[in-house]
């Protein structure tokens, strides 16, 4: 232990450690204990800048480096930049001058003791730094990822490190530098669903979800699994009546250009930026239909989103009275839904219907509660939905019928490529608990979920929170639900036109009762 203390050098930390361990560190490590034996010597940190004590191996470009300018055969304590080096050496003076008046034991029990002390100290004494507005609404964000995102791996990176890294080393001393690390931050995640919105963006995406919002009326995803070929933003739905749907736009088209700007590498939300904007102005969409490709002008107005449609159908059966069927309409999933729905139902039982077809073509989604509440009508007990994260089931949404309304009646579903989100968890409900029979084509197969969370400053930020399977453990995610039965060809979208397909057995688009709420 003598030799040990008389030959302990202390040697500046910036110079030697910092450059080639702060790769090998959760934390910059300020001080080290290395004692040195062997290539294989231990190098144990006495503190780091939080005070915690850790214990890491000797990285071999470090060894290297000691070997080149030391013959040291013992111990060196290597010490940052602020910290005591000048009281460490006049302990190791103190020591050598203890040993001449007492024993070998009270000297390496009191050089022990005073070597922690000053040690602390020191670190006690370090300069730290005060957390601005700025730094505390980007922590604000980051503690949002960090309790809400779906993977707890974080796209394979040490999240605790990469905040630290960024109060560190991103500039934020105004709101915009504050965003743009934000910004930073959710691209590490590779994540498109997992956005960061501005105030104003956040405001428009909330006012979205209560029923009005200034644009064209087209929802957009990306078209991965349905077009290999193609290039460009896929139209999952377009709103009945509004702009789009008025020019002809289609769900299965390909959106190729906004106002000139190419789509081919261009986010969805970007997109659906570009295609929102004051009312009565103008936007240009180059749009692939088919085998043609067209340019359009479309005026921005105001879409309502009434969730709603619905009508009595009066259908022929042989030998029988006529039989009524309610049609209902359900395009998206907002705040007013699940209470639309259940006064659809209402209205048409007063007019003695005996069956449902509820209709989820092209209705791109909207919020994750509608669609359980939704389930909840329709089913008098099941799951509806399992909500699962990276190491499995995190939750289970049922119902014990408590919230039915229409459990008994016949009922069948109508899916396409334009059924995403919210309403494949209604669709997988439905089908999964043999409560309806499904028609139509795959679903869309979008099995993220997404919450948004708004920020201290009234921004705010959509968080992939889950990922979901359907009662028979399914993730449609980039799959789909897959429908019982295919539809007619020449079945229309239009509900105006529904009730003549029931009807009319000449009809292209006939589809008989019989068939149609047969469980499968």
């Amino acid at each position: 232990m003598d030799a040990l203390l008389s030959s302990t050098t202390v040697w500046p930390w910036k110079s030697l450690a910092s450059s080639t361990l702060k790769h090998h560190q959760p934390n910059p490590t300020l001080s080290l204990k290395c004692n040195i034996v062997s290539k294989k010597s231990s190098l144990q940190p006495i503190t780091d800048y939080k005070g915690v004590l850790r214990s890491c191996s000797l990285p071999q470009l470090f060894w290297k480096k000691l070997q080149k300018k030391s013959s040291l055969k013992s111990e060196l304590i290597l010490v940052g930049l602020g910290h005591p080096q000048k009281l460490l050496k006049k302990l190791i003076k103190w020591q050598q001058k203890l040993k001449q008046h007492f024993n070998v034991t009270f000297v390496r029990l009191v050089f022990g003791v005073m070597l922690v002390v000053s040690l602390s100290v020191g670190f006690n004494r370090a300069p730290s730094w005060a957390l601005s507005e700025e730094n505390l609404l980007f922590l604000e964000a980051w503690r949002t990822i960090d309790r809400a995102y779906v993977d707890k791996t974080f796209n394979g990176q040490s999240w605790f490190r990469y905040r630290e890294e960024a109060l560190r080393n991103e500039p934020m001393n105004t709101r915009e530098e504050t965003y743009n690390a934000i910004r930073k931050m959710l691209a590490t995640l590779n994540d498109p669903f997992t956005r960061f919105l501005e105030p104003e963006k956040f405001k428009s995406l909330r006012s979205g979800t209560q029923g009005a919002l200034t644009g064209v009326g087209l929802s957009i995803g990306y078209p991965v699994g349905y077009n290999g070929s193609a290039t460009g933003l896929l139209v999952i739905s377009s709103t009945p009546e509004a702009p789009a749907s008025r020019a002809g736009i289609l769900s299965g088209d390909i959106i190729l250009a906004i106002d000139g700007t190419s789509t081919e590498n261009m986010g969805i939300y970007e997109a659906a930026e570009r295609l929102q904007g004051p009312e009565g102005t103008l936007v240009e969409v180059t749009v692939h239909s088919g085998s043609e490709t067209k340019s359009l002008s479309l005026k921005r107005e105001k879409v309502s989103f009434n969730p709603v449609k619905s009508r009595l159908c009066e259908v022929s059966v042989a030998g029988k009275d006529k039989s009524r069927v309610g049609y209902i309409k359900l395009t998206s999933f907002n705040q007013n839904s699940s209470s639309a729905v259940k006064e659809a139902i209402e209205t048409l039982r007063m007019n003695n219907v005996n069956s449902f077809v509820l209709d989820l073509r092209d209705n791109s989604g909207g919020l994750f509660p509608e669609g359980i509440e939704i389930a909840k009508i329709w089913l008098d007990k099941g799951v509806i939905v399992y909500i699962c994260d990276s190491r499995g089931v995190r939750d289970i949404y049922d119902t014990d019928g408590s919230g039915s309304v229409a459990a008994s009646e016949p009922l069948a579903v109508l899916v396409n490529k334009g059924t995403a989100s919210a309403s494949e968890i209604l669709a997988g409900a439905l089908k999964d608990n043999k409560r309806a029979t499904l028609f139509g084509e795959r679903t869309y197969g979008k099995g993220k979920i997404q919450s948004v969370f708004e920020l201290s400053d009234g921004s705010g930020l959509a968080v992939t929170v889950a990922r979901y399977e359907t009662p028979s453990h399914i993730d449609i995610d980039k799959v789909g639900v897959t429908p019982d039965h295919p539809l007619p060809a020449t079945f229309p979208l239009n509900e105006d036109e529904i009730c003549s397909c029931l009807r009319d057995p000449a009809s292209g688009c006939y589809l008989n009762r019989v068939k149609l709420f047969a469980m499968r």
